[in-house]
C-alpha cells in the first residue's frame, strides 16, 4: 500500500522523478532566501519581484517560443531592471522602495500578460503563469540545480554581513560601507531563484515555495540556522506531498505544492512551539516564591 502510494509513481515514471528533483532544488535555493526576506521585512518584495520578471519572460517567448534560454535571460534582465529602477526612484522621489516596487509589479504583470497574448495561446499563458512541474526536461533541471547551487554558495560567502544587515543595517553601513552592496547582491539572488522557479511553478506561484515554508518555520524555531534548515525541509516535504497529491487526484501540480506548503503554515500557526495559537492559549505556571 505504501509502495503504491509513495514509491511506485517515482519508480515507474521519469517525469515524476524529474519533478521531485526540480522541487528539491527549488526548496534548497528558495528556503534561505525566504528566511532572509522574512527577517528583513521584505516578504511582499518577493511577490513583487516574481511579477516583475514576467515581461522579460514574455519577450523571450515572443522571440523564441518556450525557449529555456531566452525566457530565462529575459526574466533575469527584467528582474534586475525593476529592482534597480525601484531603488533609484525611491532615492530621487518621495516614494519608498516598497511603493515603487508595487507600482512596477502591477505594470509588469499587466504588460507581461498582454505580451504573451500577442502570440501565445491560453495554454502558453497558463504555462508561464502557473508553471508545469511535471513537464521539466533535463535542461530545465540543470538550470534549477545550477541556480540553487549558486544561491547557496553566494549566501554562504555573504552570510555574516547579511545577518548583520537584518539586525542593524545602519551599523553595517557605518563599519564597512557595504550595506548597499549586500542589499543588491541579495536582490540578485532573489531574482535568480524566482526566474528559476517560474519554469516549474510559474511567475504567480514561484514565490509560494519561498515564503510559506519560511513563515511556517518561524513558529517552530528562532535561530537563523535552524530557521533555514526547517524552511528548506518544509519546502522539500511540501513538494513531495504536492506532487503525489497531484498524481493521485489529478489536481494541478504547482497549486497542489503551494497548497501543501500552506497547510504546513496553518498547522504551524495552531501548533507551533514558538508562538503557536494553541500553545499561547494554555495557562502558564505562575512564579513561585
Amino acid at each position: 500500500m505504501l509502495y503504491d502510494l509513495v514509491l511506485a509513481p517515482f519508480a515507474d515514471f521519469g517525469f515524476m522523478r524529474r519533478a521531485l528533483v526540480g522541487v528539491i532544488a527549488l526548496a534548497l535555493g528558495a528556503g534561505p532566501i525566504g528566511i532572509f526576506l522574512m527577517l528583513r521585512r521584505m516578504s511582499l518584495m518577493g511577490d513583487a519581484m516574481a511579477h516583475a520578471i514576467l515581461p522579460g519572460a514574455a519577450i523571450g517567448y515572443l522571440l523564441g517560443g518556450l525557449s529555456l534560454g531566452l525566457m530565462t535571460a529575459g526574466g533575469l534582465v527584467a528582474g534586475f531592471a525593476v529592482a534597480l529602477l525601484a531603488g533609484a526612484l525611491a532615492r530621487v522621489s518621495v516614494l519608498r522602495e516598497d511603493a515603487t516596487l508595487a507600482s512596477f509589479y502591477l505594470l509588469s504583470l499587466a504588460g507581461g500578460v498582454v505580451l504573451l497574448s500577442l502570440k501565445g495561446s491560453n495554454l502558453d499563458l497558463l504555462h508561464v503563469l502557473f508553471g508545469s512541474v511535471l513537464a521539466l526536461d533535463d535542461a530545465t533541471l540543470v538550470l534549477l540545480v545550477s541556480a540553487s547551487s549558486i544561491s547557496l554558495i553566494v549566501l554562504a560567502l555573504m552570510f555574516r554581513p547579511l545577518v548583520l544587515e537584518c539586525v542593524d543595517p545602519v551599523f553595517l553601513a557605518s563599519v564597512n560601507g557595504h550595506g548597499g552592496r549586500v542589499h543588491l547582491m541579495f536582490l540578485g539572488l532573489l531574482t535568480l531563484n524566482l526566474v528559476a522557479g517560474f519554469h516549474a511553478l510559474g511567475t504567480l506561484l514561484a514565490v509560494g515555495l519561498m515564503m510559506l515554508p519560511a513563515v511556517a518555520a518561524r513558529f517552530w524555531c528562532r535561530g537563523i540556522g535552524m530557521l533555514i534548515v526547517t524552511a528548506t525541509g518544509i519546502g522539500m516535504v511540501s513538494g513531495l506531498i504536492g506532487i503525489l497529491l497531484s498524481y493521485h487526484s489529478g489536481l494541478p501540480t504547482g497549486p497542489s505544492i503551494i497548497l501543501t506548503a500552506g497547510a504546513f503554515y496553518l498547522v504551524s500557526i495552531l501548533f507551533g512551539s514558538q508562538g503557536g495559537l494553541l500553545l499561547s492559549a494554555l495557562p502558564r505556571p505562575h512564579l513561585r516564591g
